[in-house]
Order: structure tokens, then C-alpha cells, then sequence
């Protein structure tokens, strides 16, 4: 019930604030001290002033016929014409509801609003035109077509676009009273949307925004009706004694006040503040709800006054007026006398709808969601036999590079460097055979085998780390720190305790770290790096840090070829944990951790 009663709080502020927009009747649009055009009568058409009686009348069909006989001849019209034209069509569908074309020719009303020049044109008769009004209202009622396109389909884009028109308009710098009136209505319109999302704090800003604008221009209903609005977000947060001095605020403000419009904000007022009593447990609550109820009651039988006037000028036949008079008292008091039974009736008719309803809902979404799971759980097993299959590939891939890498490097040493130093060694045998000088082929051939020799030497460095294969890891590291550190950067080893490893052990996790200290060396622009490496619990754990720029750990998924792709597939395989820690002009900090495969017991 209290979340009942809070939506029709609510309902009642977007229905004072969001539909109260003001369309002129006799002039197009107030005065404007900035940008001023000012039209001769005669220079409006003839079916501008057919579409605008129309529009008045409320027959939009009509009005929006005569509006588009302007439109579809275009160049036959002023400049100004046209947006006044424009402008009419889209409150025209505003009125309507079809908020999709209103939101269309409000932008029309503004671009050619845009493309106005600041020119004269003056008669005896003027019509002000004002630019700037016609923007900013256009900008209100842009936001008024998204909020309520939002809530018919709940889409969040149209609630945001609706905030962003109202912001548009608070960009208006301007203290004439009519733009500052539709400001009033945005900055309404804004606490209400973020009412509804229960940020207080912003509701409480904006409704304060339109409550100063009504109070420096001594409006004192708009004020009243803003400080409902004021009241009804200390009502949402249970701050019902703050609530409750803010209605009263406003009922003072209209005391005096005897127009219509007082007369709905003060029933508005009494409805709102007998709840909030209600919440404090205040008697008083049954005393303001029948004030409500009066007023109701009052604008009711004003209403059908109206009408009766409207029928007795236009026939003159007082009979009916006293008959129907008669009979809304008649129906007045049926409704009271019935309204407790009609309504506990129609209660448990909804209840018993809800119910089933909900059961059958229940009983949809069980269904849907028992196909969704079993869906789910197909997908991940496929996607996952997927990943495994490429993890393994990509291992294989790897795998045949290092051994076919370690087997070039160990032909390369064990044989090719072996005979190249036997070919040297009979070079010099050769020398030492000829007394006094020799053939000068000898030196040249023997500088070539040694050059040679050297070349295949680094081309096995290279291939694969003789120090990792002869030392292990710990010096390994150590001599590559030292050979990638130059003059702009610098690495530094923490080794604590490391031992020999199995050798396709040592070797993966060594072309690991170079592949991690090559990626430094590209792109991370740092002065210092620190590679920490240690055993512990039968595992080995390396920390590699740097003071570079870092990067975005939401792209990470941008990694491609055989980068992180791959040392994350190689970790995946060997059983071990991998994680990246960095932010932009951060630095990065790189954490892997393998179980250790021991070396093998030769007997």
C-alpha cells in the first residue's frame, strides 16, 4: 500500500510539472530583449492562423492538416513562418502522444531556428517572436517527448536523453521571466526522474533550483506546487518531519490565493501532507484527507458548472442544467455510499487475478529457465573443449619451436662449432710445417673458420641460453637482466632459492620471462624493472615489475599473436596462475606462479 500511494505522490508531481506546458494564444511568442524578430499580422498565412484556432480548440486532426499545407510548399513561406509552423506540428503530436514525431520536428524547430538571421520587419500590428524562448521550451519539450517514450518501453537511453535536454536548457543564460519559467519546469521535470531513482540528493538540488525561480519572480502557486515537489522527496526518504514543515510552507504561500490553479495545488497539498501525518501517526491526517476530498468534490461540481454554462449560453435550457446538476449530486452520493464495496470487491478480483496470473508466469519462467540452463551448460562444454583443443595446439606448437630450437642449438655447438675448431687445429699444424713464412691463405682461411666459429656460437646463444643449459635458471636470469639492460633502462634480479630443474622445465620458464621483459622492452617505456624469482611449496614464483606507463587492464582482451596469448596458454597447460596488475602511468606487475617438474634421478 505505501508503494502505492508513493507512485500516485509521484504520478501527481509529473502530471503538474511535465504537462503543464504553455503554448501562446495570441502572440506567438513573448517578448525577447536578445534576438527579435519582429513579424507584421498580415505576413502569417492563412493557414497558420486556421491550424493555430485549431490547435487551441484541441482538434488536432484539423490543425495538423492546415500545418502541413505550410510545410509541403516550403519556399512559399518566411523563414519565421516555418519554424512556427514546425514548432506547432510537433506540439501538436506532443498533445497527441505520438512523442516519436513530436521529438522530430522540435529538431526541425531548432535547426531552422539556427539558420534565422537577427532582421526587423515592422507594421502596426507586431507579433514578437523570441528566439530564444522557442529554443529552450523546444529543449524542454524534447525532454518531456524522451520521458515519456521511456515510460512506455523502460528503454534507458530515453530516460538519459531526457535528462540532456533538460540540461540543454539550464545552459540558457537568460533572465527574461519566460525562459526562466521553463527552466523552472526542467529543473522539475529533473527531480522527479532522479526521485524516481531514488538520488535524493540530486532531487533535492533541482527542486530547490525551481523553487528559487518561482520565489524571485513572487510566484507564489508555482512555488507552492515546487515545495510539494520538495516535500514528496523527504516523503520518499522517511524524513516525514522535514516533509511535513515543507507542506506546510507551501500551504501558507497560497492561504490568500484564490485561483483554480491555487485551489489543485492545495488539494494536491492537503492529500499528500494527510499521508505524511498518517506515517507520523497524527489525527490530523483524517482531518487534511477530507479537506481533499472536499476540493475534489468542489472542482468536481465547478466542472459540470462549466459544461452547464456552455450548454445554457449556446441552447438555453435551464431545465437541463438543474436536471443534470441533480443528478452528478445524485451519482456524488451514490459513489460514497458505494465506494467501500465496489473497492473491496474490485481488491479481491485483483488479487485472484494476480495470483493466477503470477502463477502462470512462474510456471513460464520455470520452463524457460530449466531450456536456458541446459542451453548454458551445452554451450560451455563445447566452448570449452574449444579452448582446450586450441591451448593444446598452441602448446604443440611451442612445444616443437623449443625442441626444434634446442636441437639446432646442441647440433650447432656439439658438432658444427667441434669441427670447425678440428679445422683450425690442422690449419695450425699445416703452419707450423712450412719453415719461415707461409702461405698467406692459411692466416685469411684460419681468421675465416674463427670468425665462423664465433658466429655459430652466438647463433646457439641465441637459439637457446647455453647458461641456462649449463647453470640453470638462477644464472640464466641474472645474464639476461645484465645483457637487456642498457643507458634508458635498467633490470635488477632478486633470486632467493632456486635450483636445476627438469630442462624443458627451465626452458619454458625461461622463454617466459624473456617474452615478459621483451614486452618491456617494447612498449611499457620504463627506466626500472625487477625480476624476482623463488621457490616456494614445491613452486616456483617469479615477480616482474615495472615504473612505465602501464596500460588499460580492460583491453587486455586486444592481446593477439603469440604474446600474452601465448605464455597465458603455455601457464594454462603447465598448471599454474597467471596475473596482470596495471593502470594507466601506473606501471605494470606481472605475478606467475608453476608448479616445479623436478629434474630426472639418473641411476
Amino acid at each position: 500500500m505505501k508503494n502505492i500511494l508513493r507512485i500516485k505522490l509521484l504520478v501527481s508531481i509529473i502530471v503538474f510539472f511535465c504537462n503543464n506546458t504553455f503554448y501562446p494564444k495570441s502572440k506567438e511568442v513573448v517578448f525577447n530583449t536578445t534576438s527579435s524578430f519582429v513579424l507584421q499580422n498580415d505576413s502569417l498565412s492563412q493557414n497558420y492562423k486556421s491550424a493555430k484556432v485549431f490547435f487551441e480548440k484541441e482538434d488536432y486532426a484539423n490543425a495538423l492538416r492546415e500545418a502541413q499545407k505550410i510545410v509541403e510548399v516550403g519556399s512559399s513561406y518566411s523563414s519565421e513562418e516555418l519554424v512556427l509552423t514546425n514548432y506547432l506540428i510537433a506540439n501538436i503530436f506532443y498533445s497527441t502522444k505520438s512523442y516519436d514525431n513530436a521529438i522530430k520536428y522540435y529538431k526541425k524547430t531548432l535547426d531552422l531556428v539556427q539558420q534565422l538571421k537577427d532582421v526587423e520587419f515592422k507594421s502596426e500590428a507586431e507579433i514578437n517572436f523570441d528566439k530564444d524562448f522557442i529554443k529552450a521550451e523546444a529543449y524542454l519539450n524534447f525532454g518531456n517527448s524522451y520521458y515519456q517514450l521511456y515510460n512506455k518501453d523502460y528503454l534507458q537511453k530515453h530516460k538519459d536523453s531526457a535528462l540532456f535536454f533538460y540540461d540543454k536548457v539550464d545552459d540558457f543564460f537568460s533572465s527574461k521571466n519566460n525562459v526562466l519559467e521553463v527552466k523552472s519546469r526542467a529543473y522539475s521535470n529533473s527531480s522527479v526522474i532522479y526521485l524516481n531513482d531514488t538520488l535524493f540528493d540530486k532531487a533535492r538540488d533541482y527542486a530547490m533550483k525551481a523553487i528559487q525561480i518561482h520565489r524571485n519572480q513572487n510566484n507564489k502557486v508555482n512555488e507552492a506546487g515546487a515545495l510539494v515537489n520538495l516535500s514528496n522527496i523527504y516523503l520518499s526518504e522517511n524524513n516525514f518531519k522535514k516533509a511535513k514543515e515543507t507542506y506546510y510552507e507551501a500551504l501558507d504561500l497560497i492561504r490568500n490565493e484564490k485561483s483554480s490553479k491555487a485551489l489543485i495545488v492545495r488539494e494536491k497539498i492537503y492529500f499528500n501532507l494527510a499521508y505524511n501525518l498518517y506515517k507520523l501517526k497524527d489525527y490530523q491526517a483524517y482531518f487534511y484527507q477530507e479537506l481533499s476530498y472536499n476540493i475534489k468534490d468542489s472542482l468536481r461540481e465547478q466542472e459540470v458548472r462549466g459544461i452547464i454554462e456552455e450548454l445554457d449560453a449556446q441552447y438555453d435550457f435551464k431545465s437541463a442544467k438543474k436536471l443534470l446538476l441533480k443528478e452528478e449530486e445524485n451519482k456524488r452520493l451514490k459513489a460514497q455510499r458505494t465506494f467501500w464495496v465496489i473497492g473491496i470487491g474490485g481488491f479481491i478480483i485483483i488479487l485472484s487475478l494476480l495470483y493466477w496470473l503470477n502463477l502462470y508466469k512462474l510456471r513460464q519462467k520455470n520452463l524457460g529457465l530449466q531450456l536456458s540452463q541446459n542451453q548454458l551448460i551445452l554451450n560451455q562444454n563445447i566452448e570449452k573443449i574449444k579452448s582446450e583443443s586450441q591451448v593444446r595446439i598452441l602448446n604443440a606448437t611451442i612445444d616443437g619451436k623449443e625442441s626444434e630450437r634446442k636441437d639446432i642449438a646442441e647440433t650447432l655447438h656439439d658438432s658444427v662449432s667441434a669441427l670447425l675448431s678440428s679445422a683450425n687445429l690442422h690449419l695450425q699444424a699445416t703452419r707450423s710445417q712450412f719453415k719461415g713464412d707461409h702461405p698467406i691463405e692459411i692466416d685469411k682461411t684460419q681468421e675465416i673458420i674463427t670468425e665462423a666459429s664465433q658466429k655459430i656460437r652466438d647463433l646457439s646463444h641465441t637459439l637457446v641460453s647455453s647458461v641456462l643449459l649449463k647453470f640453470g635458471l638462477k644464472y640464466a636470469v641474472k645474464d639476461m637482466a645484465d645483457k637487456y639492460s642498457n643507458s634508458q633502462l635498467k633490470f635488477e634480479t632478486e633470486v632467493g632459492k632456486v635450483r636445476r630443474y627438469h630442462q624443458s622445465f627451465e626452458i619454458k620458464v625461461y622463454n617466459i620471462i624473456q617474452e615478459f621483459l621483451n614486452n618491456i622492452l617494447k612498449h611499457s617505456k620504463a627506466e626500472n624493472a625487477t625480476i624476482k624469482l623463488n621457490e616456494e611449496n614445491s613452486k616456483l614464483i617469479f615477480v616482474i615489475s615495472d615504473d612505465g606507463v602501464g596500460f588499460d587492464k580492460s583491453k587486455i582482451s586486444d592481446k593477439d599473436g603469440l604474446g600474452l596469448n601465448q605464455i597465458d596458454a603455455r601457464i594454462q597447460v603447465m598448471n599454474g596462475r597467471f596475473h596482470i596488475n596495471s593502470s594507466v602511468n601506473n606501471g605494470t606487475t606481472i605475478e606467475v606462479e608453476l608448479p616445479i617438474l623436478e629434474k630426472p634421478n639418473h641411476v
